[in-house]
């Protein structure tokens, strides 16, 4: 049986791709914000979808830095929780 450790270093776990607890009202709300999405860029100039591309990067981007930094937080929560557990 192969480790966690070697899992996570051959990149066969990735919590970012791991779709399986998307709820369905959040499969909704994306089905909601891909519909706005193109509705709205249909009715931007080429200048405006220029702009809201350039916005849309950097919320993604945003995003992403937000998603790392509280996958961070909640994994060292997480081991700091079974220390306390095995400390006991």
């Amino acid at each position: 049986m192969t480790s966690m450790i070697d899992e996570l270093w051959y990149g066969n776990v990735s919590p970012m791709d791991d779709t399986r607890n998307n709820t369905e009202e959040m499969k909704e709300l994306m089905s909601y914000i891909a519909r706005h999405q193109e509705e709205l860029i249909a009715t931007l100039t080429d200048e405006q979808k220029a702009i809201f591309e350039k916005f849309d990067d950097c919320l993604s981007e945003y995003a992403s830095k937000a998603q790392k930094a509280i996958f961070s937080y909640a994994f060292k929560l997480g081991a700091r929780l079974v220390l306390e557990i095995l400390t006991d």
